[in-house]
């Protein structure tokens, strides 16, 4: 029986805070912030990829280990999560910014 892991991966590996623009390139205003939701969109859909493997995998025999069926459902739960709430800041971000009177 052979065991394998998958390490975890720090956050700011997977969204793109960390990267570096080029001195010559200047992100154009609001990219990162669209950046920060495109990655968190691509971590929802490989996460229910990779769930949808892991199905096809267990219903198949293929799945030497159950619980990483539960480990990437998890993962796909959690990463929908990071969405919601990074919509729900976003938007309460914008409704306070619309109360601003000028």
């Amino acid at each position: 029986m052979s065991m394998t892991t998958q390490s975890i991966s720090p956050l700011w590996e997977t969204m793109p805070l960390q990267k570096t623009a080029p001195a010559a390139e200047k992100p154009a205003a609001g990219s990162l912030f669209a950046d920060i939701f495109k990655s968190a969109i691509e971590n929802v859909r490989e996460a229910e990829d990779d769930v949808a493997k892991k199905e096809y995998l267990l219903s198949t025999g293929q799945l030497d280990n159950p619980a990483e069926m539960n480990m990437a459902t998890y993962k796909a739960e959690t990463a929908i999560s990071l969405l919601t709430q990074l919509r729900e800041r976003a938007l309460n971000a914008y409704s306070e910014l619309s109360r601003i009177n000028l």
